[in-house]
């Protein structure tokens, strides 16, 4: 758990995964600046892996990336059951959950039908801090837009509210998502919220944001609020940029 005992969130745009030579990964800064949120030296860190459907070969790779850090890591599958037999207990364990991408609409479903949607606010609430990328970045807002319909993005509005707004990923890589989400909010489908661009990170302490995070110069984020019927405008919010290795 976060050592100043606050609840913090770390939603991120994209890659916090580099590619390390032929088939590996290793971590990016913005998961080290995740696991620097805990304070801890070595953190209990669990991965889910719900949203692609706990395919063998994600896990392996996600073992395989979290292996370059200093942490105790294990993951909570669902299927074909729970790995863990006390899921909550397990949960409320750790140090960092990161929820990988995939299909956000299907992650939600399966955790409410197994009860993680009210452990995962538990978790929050007691300082266990929360990050993932993607899906694992929208889960944690009202909603955004998703491809988990189709490659036509369409309009998430059932997150998990835990951040009272709207959330943008992968903004500067796939064309379709600002656009969408700057419909979504002014038309007041969504609550105006925070976008990030590929490599950015977006911190929250309790429901306020607090500052973007990134390793790439150039990339960005984005407050996205209603401007009039119809209508929405964005504003630039400059990562702080972080070191890398």
């Amino acid at each position: 758990m976060s050592t100043d005992g606050q609840p913090h969130i770390l939603a991120i745009g994209g890659g916090t995964f580099v590619p390390d030579g032929r088939y590996g990964v290793k971590p990016s800064p913005l998961l080290r600046y995740a696991l620097d949120l805990t304070g801890q030296d070595r953190p209990r860190v669990c991965f889910l892996t719900t949203a692609v459907g706990d395919g063998a070969e994600y896990i392996a790779r996600f073992y395989s990336g979290f292996s370059r850090l200093d942490a105790e890591v294990s993951h909570l599958a669902l299927f074909p059951m729970p790995n863990v037999a006390d899921m909550r207990a397990h949960l409320l364990s750790q140090d960092l959950i990161y929820v990988s991408g995939g299909s956000v609409a299907n992650l939600l479903a399966l955790w409410r039908l197994h009860g993680l949607d009210e452990v995962m606010r538990e978790a929050w609430e007691a300082g266990v801090v929360l990050s993932g990328q993607s899906a694992g970045a929208l889960c944690w807002h009202v909603g955004g837009t998703t491809d988990s319909f189709g490659p036509q993005l369409s309009p998430l509005t059932d997150g998990l509210g835990f951040l009272p707004y709207s959330c943008g990923v992968h903004y500067d890589s796939e064309p379709q998502r600002r656009p969408l989400l700057e419909r979504l909010v002014g038309e007041g489908r969504l609550p105006g919220g925070y976008a990030a661009d590929e490599s950015v990170a977006l911190h929250y302490v309790g429901a306020e944001f607090v500052q973007a995070v990134s390793y790439r110069k150039e990339a960005g984020a984005y407050h996205v609020q209603a401007d009039g019927p119809g209508t929405a405008k964005e504003v630039r919010i400059e990562p702080r940029l972080l070191a890398t290795l």
